[in-house]
């Protein structure tokens, strides 16, 4: 009888661990297949600044519905889609005010931020207005701010996805390659571009490394935008809009949908 017992007893408890390992395999499946909204993170790039379009509600953020995020929701009709990016938007911007709509059904982030951070406004001034030695030296500071501080301030985003985010896949986009050198072409000089080209380069250097320590995928949009840089005489990308100044060096509708949107394709 007794052992009869204990037999029954531990048929009872082996049960009782197989539903619970079922019930936990089930609720992490479930919880799975439910992360499939999708939420776009970021700056200028990621808002759509320069393709027009840009939805009322968004106010001075600037998105726009020809933006890459839209674009990529339009077609794949996510569950759920969040939109925050914002014109102007820093590091501390996005952990501050842009991770709200992130959470475990969150399946795919999509993520343009660092280039205001190095002060990629203020170095596009410089270069245009002022000579090519002051170019040059803006464009130093900002690669030395690039190595010494951007780093920890992409692992602050990062991680913030992370924690709120636990099951998305992350897609870190960068930026394109400015200016096609060696051609004809009226406005700053060959020796600016070049120095504009290798900052941006480096900028993205660092993304994609600091992206890769989170495992995280780095969309390059360099290859998309080939042969139509600035100066390319098919560009997707403003040069200086003196109508809308705000708009200068931002990617144009086709730079939206010919360079970023195949790039988040891939990635994503």
């Amino acid at each position: 009888m007794r052992r009869s017992r204990l037999v029954g007893y531990l048929s009872s408890v082996l049960l009782a661990v197989c539903a619970g390992l079922t019930g936990a395999a089930t609720a992490q499946a479930s919880e799975s297949a439910a992360a499939t909204g999708y939420v776009a993170l970021g700056d200028s790039y990621s808002s759509g600044v320069g393709a027009g379009s840009y939805t009322a509600e968004s106010g001075d953020c600037k998105r726009s519905t020809l933006a890459h995020p839209q674009l990529w929701a339009d077609a794949n009709s996510p569950s759920s889609f969040d939109f925050t990016a914002c014109s102007g938007a820093r590091t501390g911007d996005v952990v501050a005010g842009q991770l709200g709509p992130l959470s475990s059904a969150t399946g795919l982030v999509t993520i343009s931020v660092g280039g205001n951070d190095a002060g990629f406004a203020d170095v596009m001034t410089t270069c245009v207005l002022q000579s090519d030695s002051s170019c040059l030296s803006r464009i130093a500071t900002a690669r030395a701010y690039v190595d010494s501080t951007l780093p920890a301030n992409l692992n602050s985003v990062y991680s913030a996805i992370r924690g709120k985010a636990p099951n998305a896949h992350v897609v870190v986009l960068g930026y394109p390659r400015f200016y096609r050198l060696g051609t004809t072409c009226l406005g700053l000089s060959e020796t600016k571009r070049k120095a504009i080209n290798d900052a941006s380069e480096h900028l993205n250097t660092v993304i994609s490394q600091r992206a890769a320590a989170y495992g995280y995928t780095f969309a390059d949009v360099r290859t998309t935008f080939t042969g139509h840089e600035i100066c390319s005489g098919s560009s997707w990308l403003h040069s200086v809009n003196w109508l809308n100044i705000g708009e200068s060096y931002h990617p144009t509708a086709a730079g939206q949908s010919g360079g970023y949107l195949p790039a988040l394709n891939s990635a994503a």
